[in-house]
Protein backbone atom coordinates (compact mmCIF):
# COMPACT_ATOMS: atom_id res chain seq x y z
CA UNK A 1 0.00 0.00 0.00
CA UNK A 2 3.02 2.47 0.70
CA UNK A 3 4.66 1.78 -2.80
CA UNK A 4 4.41 4.61 -5.09
CA UNK A 5 3.06 3.62 -8.23
CA UNK A 6 3.55 7.00 -9.73
CA UNK A 7 5.05 10.05 -9.05
CA UNK A 8 4.93 14.16 -10.47
CA UNK A 9 7.70 16.06 -9.36
CA UNK A 10 7.89 19.72 -9.37
CA UNK A 11 5.30 20.22 -12.17
CA UNK A 12 5.32 23.53 -13.97
CA UNK A 13 3.10 24.47 -16.72
CA UNK A 14 3.15 28.00 -18.07
CA UNK A 15 1.08 28.17 -21.46
CA UNK A 16 2.17 30.25 -24.17
CA UNK A 17 -0.07 33.75 -23.04
CA UNK A 18 1.70 34.00 -19.75
CA UNK A 19 -1.14 31.87 -17.72
CA UNK A 20 0.54 29.96 -14.87
CA UNK A 21 -1.96 26.76 -14.87
CA UNK A 22 0.45 24.67 -12.16
CA UNK A 23 3.63 25.66 -9.95
CA UNK A 24 6.17 23.17 -9.02
CA UNK A 25 3.13 20.69 -8.16
CA UNK A 26 4.41 17.22 -6.37
CA UNK A 27 1.87 14.97 -6.76
CA UNK A 28 2.23 11.03 -5.53
CA UNK A 29 -0.15 7.73 -5.96
CA UNK A 30 0.42 4.76 -3.96
CA UNK A 31 -0.71 1.47 -6.02
CA UNK A 32 -4.50 0.21 -4.78
CA UNK A 33 -5.69 3.14 -3.26
CA UNK A 34 -8.75 6.17 -4.16
CA UNK A 35 -6.48 9.32 -4.11
CA UNK A 36 -9.08 12.52 -3.98
CA UNK A 37 -7.55 15.85 -5.82
CA UNK A 38 -9.76 18.63 -5.14
CA UNK A 39 -9.76 22.41 -5.34
CA UNK A 40 -11.46 25.37 -7.04
CA UNK A 41 -11.95 25.95 -10.88
CA UNK A 42 -8.82 27.03 -12.20
CA UNK A 43 -6.81 25.71 -9.22
CA UNK A 44 -4.42 23.37 -11.87
CA UNK A 45 -6.54 19.96 -11.18
CA UNK A 46 -7.25 19.77 -14.95
CA UNK A 47 -4.17 20.50 -16.25
CA UNK A 48 -2.25 17.58 -13.89
CA UNK A 49 -4.18 15.27 -14.92
CA UNK A 50 -3.74 15.91 -18.50
CA UNK A 51 -0.50 15.91 -17.93
CA UNK A 52 -0.25 13.08 -16.19
CA UNK A 53 -2.52 11.83 -19.01
CA UNK A 54 -0.28 12.51 -21.80
CA UNK A 55 -2.48 15.42 -23.40
CA UNK A 56 -0.58 18.22 -22.21
CA UNK A 57 3.06 17.97 -21.77
CA UNK A 58 4.80 20.11 -18.64
CA UNK A 59 7.15 23.53 -19.02
CA UNK A 60 8.88 21.54 -15.76
CA UNK A 61 9.46 18.97 -13.86
CA UNK A 62 9.53 14.54 -14.03
CA UNK A 63 7.03 12.33 -13.98
CA UNK A 64 7.84 8.84 -12.80
CA UNK A 65 5.89 5.16 -12.97
CA UNK A 66 7.13 2.79 -10.61
CA UNK A 67 10.10 4.40 -9.80
CA UNK A 68 11.04 4.76 -13.41
CA UNK A 69 11.31 8.73 -15.35
CA UNK A 70 8.56 8.69 -17.86
CA UNK A 71 7.76 11.14 -20.45
CA UNK A 72 3.92 11.01 -21.63
CA UNK A 73 3.32 13.03 -25.25
CA UNK A 74 -0.02 11.43 -26.12
CA UNK A 75 -2.70 10.03 -24.26
CA UNK A 76 -1.58 6.48 -26.04
CA UNK A 77 1.65 7.16 -24.22
CA UNK A 78 -0.11 6.81 -20.90
CA UNK A 79 -2.79 3.89 -21.95
CA UNK A 80 0.77 2.29 -22.25
CA UNK A 81 2.11 2.98 -19.48
CA UNK A 82 -1.24 1.52 -18.18
CA UNK A 83 -3.03 4.77 -16.90
CA UNK A 84 -6.38 5.62 -18.14
CA UNK A 85 -9.01 8.15 -18.10
CA UNK A 86 -12.62 8.58 -17.74
CA UNK A 87 -13.65 12.14 -18.87
CA UNK A 88 -16.98 14.02 -17.36
CA UNK A 89 -18.27 13.62 -20.34
CA UNK A 90 -18.24 10.52 -22.12
CA UNK A 91 -16.24 9.47 -25.12
CA UNK A 92 -18.72 6.80 -26.41
CA UNK A 93 -20.66 6.47 -29.35
CA UNK A 94 -24.44 6.41 -29.07
CA UNK A 95 -25.25 4.45 -31.93
CA UNK A 96 -22.63 1.73 -31.57
CA UNK A 97 -23.04 -1.09 -29.34
CA UNK A 98 -21.62 -1.68 -25.60
CA UNK A 99 -19.07 -4.48 -27.41
CA UNK A 100 -18.46 -1.76 -30.26
CA UNK A 101 -17.88 1.21 -27.79
CA UNK A 102 -14.82 -1.67 -26.09
CA UNK A 103 -13.24 -2.15 -29.07
CA UNK A 104 -13.40 1.15 -30.46
CA UNK A 105 -9.65 1.71 -32.23
CA UNK A 106 -8.36 -2.18 -31.31
CA UNK A 107 -10.72 -3.93 -33.04
CA UNK A 108 -10.29 -7.96 -33.51
CA UNK A 109 -10.14 -7.96 -37.30
CA UNK A 110 -12.22 -10.94 -39.38
CA UNK A 111 -11.14 -10.68 -42.96
CA UNK A 112 -11.69 -6.87 -44.10
CA UNK A 113 -14.63 -6.18 -41.50
CA UNK A 114 -14.86 -6.76 -37.41
CA UNK A 115 -15.36 -9.42 -36.20
CA UNK A 116 -18.09 -8.74 -33.99
CA UNK A 117 -18.78 -12.25 -32.03
CA UNK A 118 -14.26 -11.20 -30.96
CA UNK A 119 -15.70 -8.03 -29.39
CA UNK A 120 -18.55 -9.63 -27.55
CA UNK A 121 -16.60 -12.12 -26.06
CA UNK A 122 -13.73 -9.41 -24.99
CA UNK A 123 -16.52 -7.40 -23.55
CA UNK A 124 -18.06 -10.37 -21.39
CA UNK A 125 -14.41 -11.69 -20.26
CA UNK A 126 -13.53 -7.81 -19.18
CA UNK A 127 -16.70 -7.57 -17.57
CA UNK A 128 -16.62 -10.82 -15.49
CA UNK A 129 -13.24 -10.06 -14.67
CA UNK A 130 -13.83 -6.94 -13.01
CA UNK A 131 -17.39 -7.47 -11.91
CA UNK A 132 -18.93 -5.01 -13.56
CA UNK A 133 -22.01 -6.61 -15.63
CA UNK A 134 -23.19 -4.90 -19.03
CA UNK A 135 -24.93 -6.05 -21.81
CA UNK A 136 -22.30 -6.38 -24.78
CA UNK A 137 -24.85 -5.84 -27.25
CA UNK A 138 -27.25 -3.39 -26.12
CA UNK A 139 -26.47 0.48 -28.23
CA UNK A 140 -25.23 2.93 -26.17
CA UNK A 141 -28.31 5.42 -26.14
CA UNK A 142 -30.49 3.17 -24.80
CA UNK A 143 -27.77 2.81 -21.59
CA UNK A 144 -29.01 4.79 -18.51
CA UNK A 145 -26.05 7.23 -17.75
CA UNK A 146 -24.73 5.02 -14.64
CA UNK A 147 -24.30 2.35 -17.36
CA UNK A 148 -23.09 4.70 -19.81
CA UNK A 149 -19.98 5.39 -17.35
CA UNK A 150 -19.31 1.59 -16.35
CA UNK A 151 -19.06 1.37 -20.15
CA UNK A 152 -16.32 3.99 -20.20
CA UNK A 153 -14.49 2.67 -16.62
CA UNK A 154 -14.25 -1.11 -18.66
CA UNK A 155 -13.06 0.70 -21.26
CA UNK A 156 -10.39 1.77 -20.18
CA UNK A 157 -9.50 -1.86 -18.34
CA UNK A 158 -9.58 -3.88 -21.40
CA UNK A 159 -6.21 -1.25 -22.38
CA UNK A 160 -4.94 -2.52 -19.21
CA UNK A 161 -5.12 0.79 -16.77
CA UNK A 162 -3.48 0.29 -13.66
CA UNK A 163 -4.70 3.71 -12.81
CA UNK A 164 -8.09 5.36 -13.53
CA UNK A 165 -8.58 8.81 -13.59
CA UNK A 166 -12.43 9.47 -12.87
CA UNK A 167 -13.32 12.95 -13.64
CA UNK A 168 -16.99 14.25 -11.57
CA UNK A 169 -18.15 10.73 -12.32
CA UNK A 170 -20.72 11.33 -9.58
CA UNK A 171 -21.85 13.92 -11.36
CA UNK A 172 -25.03 12.74 -13.00
CA UNK A 173 -25.91 9.76 -11.18
CA UNK A 174 -28.77 9.32 -8.05
CA UNK A 175 -27.69 8.18 -4.33
CA UNK A 176 -28.10 4.54 -5.67
CA UNK A 177 -26.10 5.12 -8.37
CA UNK A 178 -23.55 6.66 -6.80
CA UNK A 179 -23.37 3.74 -4.15
CA UNK A 180 -23.03 0.82 -6.51
CA UNK A 181 -20.33 3.22 -8.48
CA UNK A 182 -18.34 3.20 -4.55
CA UNK A 183 -18.76 -0.47 -4.19
CA UNK A 184 -17.14 -1.07 -8.00
CA UNK A 185 -14.57 1.12 -7.13
CA UNK A 186 -13.80 -0.59 -3.76
CA UNK A 187 -13.60 -3.66 -5.98
CA UNK A 188 -11.10 -2.80 -8.46
CA UNK A 189 -8.89 -1.08 -5.60
CA UNK A 190 -8.95 -4.95 -3.84
CA UNK A 191 -7.70 -6.11 -7.27
CA UNK A 192 -4.93 -3.45 -6.93
CA UNK A 193 -6.11 -0.93 -9.00
CA UNK A 194 -5.33 2.89 -8.06
CA UNK A 195 -8.26 5.75 -8.33
CA UNK A 196 -7.50 9.32 -8.98
CA UNK A 197 -10.80 10.65 -7.58
CA UNK A 198 -11.61 14.43 -9.15
CA UNK A 199 -14.80 15.49 -7.37
CA UNK A 200 -16.55 18.67 -5.89
CA UNK A 201 -18.36 16.63 -3.58
CA UNK A 202 -16.69 16.52 -0.53
CA UNK A 203 -18.96 14.24 1.50
CA UNK A 204 -18.10 11.28 -1.33
CA UNK A 205 -14.53 12.05 -1.38
CA UNK A 206 -14.98 11.40 2.23
CA UNK A 207 -16.71 8.00 1.97
CA UNK A 208 -14.56 6.47 -0.87
CA UNK A 209 -11.07 8.20 -0.50
CA UNK A 210 -7.89 6.80 1.15
CA UNK A 211 -6.26 10.34 0.97
CA UNK A 212 -6.81 13.75 -0.67
CA UNK A 213 -4.78 16.10 -2.63
CA UNK A 214 -6.08 19.97 -2.28
CA UNK A 215 -5.15 21.80 -4.72
CA UNK A 216 -5.32 25.78 -4.78
CA UNK A 217 -3.90 28.72 -7.43
CA UNK A 218 -2.17 26.09 -9.37
CA UNK A 219 -0.16 24.43 -6.19
CA UNK A 220 -0.52 21.78 -3.74
CA UNK A 221 -1.94 22.81 -0.31
CA UNK A 222 -1.18 19.72 1.00
CA UNK A 223 -1.70 15.73 1.12
CA UNK A 224 -3.74 14.71 3.70
CA UNK A 225 -5.53 11.17 5.00
CA UNK A 226 -9.27 11.81 4.56
CA UNK A 227 -10.44 10.35 7.76
CA UNK A 228 -8.08 13.10 9.70
CA UNK A 229 -9.98 16.41 7.66
CA UNK A 230 -13.51 17.81 7.74
CA UNK A 231 -15.78 18.79 4.72
CA UNK A 232 -15.32 22.10 6.01
CA UNK A 233 -11.50 22.06 6.60
CA UNK A 234 -11.61 20.56 3.18
CA UNK A 235 -13.72 23.53 1.98
CA UNK A 236 -11.45 26.09 3.82
CA UNK A 237 -8.10 24.93 2.56
CA UNK A 238 -9.83 25.16 -1.46
CA UNK A 239 -10.90 28.31 -0.86
CA UNK A 240 -9.41 30.38 1.39
CA UNK A 241 -12.56 30.68 3.68
CA UNK A 242 -15.76 29.19 5.37
CA UNK A 243 -17.89 27.87 3.30
CA UNK A 244 -21.57 27.73 3.78
CA UNK A 245 -23.51 24.45 2.98
CA UNK A 246 -26.45 25.61 3.77
CA UNK A 247 -28.99 28.68 3.12
CA UNK A 248 -31.58 30.56 5.44
CA UNK A 249 -34.03 31.48 2.97
CA UNK A 250 -35.83 34.57 2.96
CA UNK A 251 -39.54 33.44 3.56
CA UNK A 252 -41.73 35.35 0.35
CA UNK A 253 -45.41 36.24 -0.26
CA UNK A 254 -45.17 34.39 -3.49
CA UNK A 255 -46.37 36.41 -7.01
CA UNK A 256 -48.38 35.61 -9.70
CA UNK A 257 -47.73 32.84 -11.93
CA UNK A 258 -44.76 34.24 -14.79
CA UNK A 259 -44.43 30.68 -16.55
CA UNK A 260 -47.78 28.75 -17.27
CA UNK A 261 -46.97 25.28 -18.76
CA UNK A 262 -50.43 22.85 -19.43
CA UNK A 263 -51.27 19.88 -20.91
CA UNK A 264 -47.42 19.59 -22.65
CA UNK A 265 -46.45 16.49 -24.37
CA UNK A 266 -44.09 16.34 -27.03
CA UNK A 267 -43.51 13.29 -29.74
CA UNK A 268 -40.29 12.85 -31.66
CA UNK A 269 -40.12 12.42 -35.33
CA UNK A 270 -41.32 8.70 -35.31
CA UNK A 271 -44.18 9.17 -33.02
CA UNK A 272 -42.30 8.00 -29.41
CA UNK A 273 -43.48 10.36 -26.23
CA UNK A 274 -41.04 12.33 -25.04
CA UNK A 275 -42.94 14.42 -22.46
CA UNK A 276 -46.58 13.36 -21.56
CA UNK A 277 -49.12 16.24 -20.28
CA UNK A 278 -46.56 18.55 -18.34
CA UNK A 279 -48.36 20.62 -16.14
CA UNK A 280 -46.78 23.39 -13.80
CA UNK A 281 -46.24 27.46 -13.23
CA UNK A 282 -43.82 29.16 -11.65
CA UNK A 283 -44.82 32.35 -10.04
CA UNK A 284 -43.08 35.36 -9.24
CA UNK A 285 -40.59 34.95 -6.19
CA UNK A 286 -40.36 31.10 -6.61
CA UNK A 287 -37.88 28.30 -7.35
CA UNK A 288 -39.08 25.06 -8.65
CA UNK A 289 -36.80 22.35 -8.66
CA UNK A 290 -36.76 19.31 -11.34
CA UNK A 291 -34.96 16.66 -10.53
CA UNK A 292 -34.20 13.51 -12.76
CA UNK A 293 -31.61 11.40 -14.19
CA UNK A 294 -30.40 12.79 -17.35
CA UNK A 295 -32.67 11.59 -20.20
CA UNK A 296 -35.53 11.94 -19.10
CA UNK A 297 -37.41 14.71 -20.76
CA UNK A 298 -36.01 17.74 -18.61
CA UNK A 299 -33.94 18.32 -22.44
CA UNK A 300 -37.16 18.39 -24.43
CA UNK A 301 -39.02 20.29 -21.97
CA UNK A 302 -35.88 23.56 -21.51
CA UNK A 303 -36.03 23.47 -25.62
CA UNK A 304 -39.94 23.56 -25.36
CA UNK A 305 -39.34 26.43 -22.92
CA UNK A 306 -36.44 28.46 -24.92
CA UNK A 307 -37.92 28.39 -28.05
CA UNK A 308 -35.21 25.73 -29.20
CA UNK A 309 -37.14 22.79 -30.12
CA UNK A 310 -37.17 21.82 -33.36
CA UNK A 311 -38.15 18.24 -35.62
CA UNK A 312 -41.15 17.04 -33.04
CA UNK A 313 -44.84 17.48 -33.20
CA UNK A 314 -46.13 19.13 -29.63
CA UNK A 315 -49.49 19.68 -28.08
CA UNK A 316 -49.97 22.12 -25.05
CA UNK A 317 -49.52 25.48 -24.28
CA UNK A 318 -46.12 27.21 -22.66
CA UNK A 319 -47.76 30.48 -21.46
CA UNK A 320 -45.16 33.42 -20.67
CA UNK A 321 -46.86 36.42 -19.18
CA UNK A 322 -49.84 35.23 -20.56
CA UNK A 323 -48.20 34.50 -24.09
CA UNK A 324 -48.07 31.26 -25.81
CA UNK A 325 -44.48 31.21 -26.59
CA UNK A 326 -44.53 27.28 -28.71
CA UNK A 327 -43.85 29.54 -32.00
CA UNK A 328 -42.06 32.14 -31.09
CA UNK A 329 -38.40 32.49 -31.50
CA UNK A 330 -35.34 32.57 -28.87
CA UNK A 331 -35.00 36.61 -29.61
CA UNK A 332 -38.79 36.89 -28.97
CA UNK A 333 -38.72 34.72 -25.80
CA UNK A 334 -36.11 36.95 -23.96
CA UNK A 335 -38.21 40.62 -25.01
CA UNK A 336 -40.97 38.91 -22.51
CA UNK A 337 -38.18 39.16 -19.31
CA UNK A 338 -36.38 35.27 -20.21
CA UNK A 339 -33.13 34.54 -19.19
CA UNK A 340 -31.50 31.14 -19.47
CA UNK A 341 -28.26 29.51 -18.11
CA UNK A 342 -27.76 26.34 -20.43
CA UNK A 343 -26.35 23.31 -19.60
CA UNK A 344 -23.42 23.02 -21.80
CA UNK A 345 -21.48 26.36 -21.34
CA UNK A 346 -18.86 25.14 -23.83
CA UNK A 347 -21.51 25.09 -27.04
CA UNK A 348 -24.57 27.07 -25.55
CA UNK A 349 -23.10 29.57 -22.74
CA UNK A 350 -20.18 30.86 -24.34
CA UNK A 351 -18.59 31.98 -27.92
CA UNK A 352 -15.23 30.50 -26.76
CA UNK A 353 -13.03 32.73 -29.42
CA UNK A 354 -14.55 36.01 -27.88
CA UNK A 355 -13.88 38.19 -25.62
CA UNK A 356 -15.35 37.97 -22.16
CA UNK A 357 -16.75 41.30 -22.46
CA UNK A 358 -18.33 40.37 -25.55
CA UNK A 359 -19.88 36.91 -23.86
CA UNK A 360 -21.12 38.85 -20.73
CA UNK A 361 -23.02 41.79 -23.06
CA UNK A 362 -24.31 39.69 -26.00
CA UNK A 363 -27.61 39.25 -25.59
CA UNK A 364 -27.77 43.39 -24.44
CA UNK A 365 -26.26 44.90 -27.62
CA UNK A 366 -29.72 45.65 -29.33
CA UNK A 367 -30.90 47.31 -26.29
CA UNK A 368 -30.36 51.40 -26.81
CA UNK A 369 -27.87 52.05 -23.57
CA UNK A 370 -25.62 49.59 -25.58
CA UNK A 371 -25.50 51.86 -28.29
CA UNK A 372 -25.06 55.41 -29.66
CA UNK A 373 -26.62 56.47 -32.90
CA UNK A 374 -25.63 53.67 -35.09
CA UNK A 375 -22.25 52.27 -33.23
CA UNK A 376 -21.86 50.29 -30.30
CA UNK A 377 -20.79 52.28 -26.86
CA UNK A 378 -17.75 51.24 -26.23
CA UNK A 379 -16.88 53.08 -22.95
CA UNK A 380 -20.25 51.70 -21.84
CA UNK A 381 -19.52 48.46 -22.88
CA UNK A 382 -16.86 48.47 -21.20
CA UNK A 383 -17.31 49.90 -17.87
CA UNK A 384 -20.57 47.46 -17.57
CA UNK A 385 -18.50 44.18 -18.28
CA UNK A 386 -15.62 45.45 -15.88
CA UNK A 387 -18.29 45.61 -12.65
CA UNK A 388 -19.89 42.65 -13.67
CA UNK A 389 -16.43 41.31 -13.67
CA UNK A 390 -15.79 42.25 -10.12
CA UNK A 391 -19.54 41.69 -9.01
CA UNK A 392 -18.98 38.21 -10.05
CA UNK A 393 -15.65 37.34 -9.29
CA UNK A 394 -14.65 36.60 -12.60
CA UNK A 395 -10.63 35.12 -12.05
CA UNK A 396 -9.29 36.64 -15.39
CA UNK A 397 -6.69 39.60 -16.95
CA UNK A 398 -9.37 41.84 -17.83
CA UNK A 399 -12.86 41.86 -19.58
CA UNK A 400 -10.75 41.68 -22.87
CA UNK A 401 -9.23 38.49 -22.22
CA UNK A 402 -10.67 35.80 -24.65
CA UNK A 403 -13.09 34.16 -22.55
CA UNK A 404 -11.94 30.64 -23.84
CA UNK A 405 -8.63 31.12 -21.88
CA UNK A 406 -10.51 30.94 -18.67
CA UNK A 407 -11.59 27.60 -16.35
CA UNK A 408 -14.69 26.36 -16.23
CA UNK A 409 -16.18 27.63 -13.39
CA UNK A 410 -15.08 31.10 -14.12
CA UNK A 411 -16.39 30.82 -17.85
CA UNK A 412 -19.54 29.49 -15.89
CA UNK A 413 -19.58 32.15 -14.08
CA UNK A 414 -19.74 34.59 -17.04
CA UNK A 415 -22.52 32.85 -18.29
CA UNK A 416 -24.64 33.03 -14.99
CA UNK A 417 -23.50 36.97 -15.05
CA UNK A 418 -24.75 37.59 -17.96
CA UNK A 419 -28.05 35.81 -17.40
CA UNK A 420 -28.60 37.21 -13.99
CA UNK A 421 -27.36 41.16 -14.65
CA UNK A 422 -30.61 41.71 -17.14
CA UNK A 423 -33.54 41.99 -14.10
CA UNK A 424 -35.15 38.77 -15.39
CA UNK A 425 -38.84 37.84 -14.69
CA UNK A 426 -38.10 34.40 -15.68
CA UNK A 427 -34.90 32.53 -15.17
CA UNK A 428 -34.20 29.44 -16.62
CA UNK A 429 -31.26 27.70 -14.46
CA UNK A 430 -30.06 24.09 -16.13
CA UNK A 431 -27.36 22.65 -14.18
CA UNK A 432 -26.27 25.73 -13.17
CA UNK A 433 -22.94 25.06 -10.75
CA UNK A 434 -22.28 21.85 -12.29
CA UNK A 435 -18.43 21.20 -13.16
CA UNK A 436 -17.86 24.41 -10.11
CA UNK A 437 -16.25 23.74 -7.14
CA UNK A 438 -17.92 24.61 -3.84
CA UNK A 439 -16.92 28.10 -3.51
CA UNK A 440 -18.12 28.98 -6.79
CA UNK A 441 -21.43 27.02 -6.50
CA UNK A 442 -22.22 28.72 -3.03
CA UNK A 443 -22.13 32.24 -5.16
CA UNK A 444 -24.20 31.11 -7.89
CA UNK A 445 -26.93 29.74 -4.82
CA UNK A 446 -26.59 33.26 -3.68
CA UNK A 447 -26.99 35.22 -6.99
CA UNK A 448 -30.28 32.94 -7.48
CA UNK A 449 -31.61 33.27 -4.19
CA UNK A 450 -31.19 37.11 -4.55
CA UNK A 451 -33.32 36.84 -8.11
CA UNK A 452 -35.61 35.24 -5.91
CA UNK A 453 -35.95 38.07 -3.44
CA UNK A 454 -36.67 40.50 -6.70
CA UNK A 455 -39.53 38.39 -7.69
CA UNK A 456 -38.02 36.48 -10.06
CA UNK A 457 -39.25 33.35 -11.58
CA UNK A 458 -36.41 30.28 -11.46
CA UNK A 459 -36.90 27.04 -13.03
CA UNK A 460 -34.06 24.90 -11.98
CA UNK A 461 -32.86 21.74 -13.45
CA UNK A 462 -30.91 20.10 -11.63
CA UNK A 463 -29.09 16.84 -11.17
CA UNK A 464 -27.15 17.56 -7.87
CA UNK A 465 -29.68 16.97 -5.40
CA UNK A 466 -28.37 18.34 -2.47
CA UNK A 467 -28.01 21.77 -4.60
CA UNK A 468 -31.64 20.83 -5.63
CA UNK A 469 -33.15 20.79 -2.19
CA UNK A 470 -31.56 23.25 -0.96
CA UNK A 471 -32.31 26.13 -3.28
CA UNK A 472 -35.85 24.64 -4.37
CA UNK A 473 -39.00 25.90 -2.94
CA UNK A 474 -41.04 23.06 -4.55
CA UNK A 475 -39.99 20.19 -6.31
CA UNK A 476 -40.94 18.26 -9.58
CA UNK A 477 -39.80 14.78 -10.01
CA UNK A 478 -39.54 13.42 -13.81
CA UNK A 479 -39.22 10.06 -15.30
CA UNK A 480 -39.33 8.85 -18.77
CA UNK A 481 -41.16 11.88 -20.04
CA UNK A 482 -43.45 12.68 -16.87
CA UNK A 483 -43.79 14.51 -14.26
CA UNK A 484 -43.79 11.39 -11.54
CA UNK A 485 -43.33 13.27 -8.06
CA UNK A 486 -44.55 16.69 -6.69
CA UNK A 487 -42.95 18.04 -3.45
CA UNK A 488 -44.12 20.91 -1.68
CA UNK A 489 -41.68 21.14 1.08
CA UNK A 490 -38.34 19.67 -0.14
CA UNK A 491 -36.15 20.54 2.74
CA UNK A 492 -38.22 17.18 4.52
CA UNK A 493 -37.15 14.65 1.45
CA UNK A 494 -34.03 13.04 1.35
CA UNK A 495 -31.28 12.14 -1.56
CA UNK A 496 -32.22 8.56 -1.46
CA UNK A 497 -35.95 8.77 -0.97
CA UNK A 498 -35.69 11.45 -4.38
CA UNK A 499 -33.47 8.79 -5.97
CA UNK A 500 -36.30 5.95 -6.10
CA UNK A 501 -38.73 8.63 -8.19
CA UNK A 502 -36.14 9.95 -10.26
CA UNK A 503 -35.33 5.31 -11.08
CA UNK A 504 -39.10 4.91 -11.32
CA UNK A 505 -39.01 2.58 -8.31
CA UNK A 506 -41.32 5.02 -6.69
CA UNK A 507 -44.43 6.83 -8.13
CA UNK A 508 -47.10 9.20 -6.68
CA UNK A 509 -50.64 8.62 -7.76
CA UNK A 510 -51.07 11.31 -11.37
CA UNK A 511 -54.04 12.79 -9.94
CA UNK A 512 -52.13 13.80 -6.69
CA UNK A 513 -49.99 15.48 -8.52
CA UNK A 514 -51.68 17.23 -10.58
CA UNK A 515 -53.85 18.71 -7.38
CA UNK A 516 -50.81 19.22 -5.63
CA UNK A 517 -49.35 21.56 -8.09
CA UNK A 518 -52.37 23.30 -8.78
CA UNK A 519 -52.92 24.30 -5.70
CA UNK A 520 -49.43 25.84 -5.55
Amino acid sequence: MNKALLEMRGITKVYPNGVVANKDVHFSLREGEIHAIAGENGAGKSTLMKIMFGMEEPSEGEIFIKGEKVKLQSAQDAIDRGIGMVHQHFMLVPSFTVAENMVLGMEPRKGVGINYAEAVRMTEETAKKYNLAVDPKAKVEDLTVGMKQKVEILKALLRGAKILVLDEPTAVLTPQETEELFRELKQLREQGHTIVFISHKLKEVKAICDRITIMRSGRSEGVFQTKDVTEQEISRLMVGRDVVLKYDKEILSIGEPVITVQGLSVNDAHGKALLTDINFAVRGGQIIGIAGVEGNGQTQLIEALTGSLRGVSSQGSVLVKGKDIRESDILDIRKLGVSYIPEDRMHQGIASDASIADNLLSTQYRTKAMNKGPFLNGSRIAKLAASLVEEFKVRCSGPSQPIGMLSGGNMQKVVVARECSTEPQLLIAEQPTRGVDIGAAQFIHQKLLELRSDDCAILLVSADLNEILEISDSLLVMYEGKIVAFFEEPSKVSEEELGLYMLGIHRQDEEQIRRAVNHV
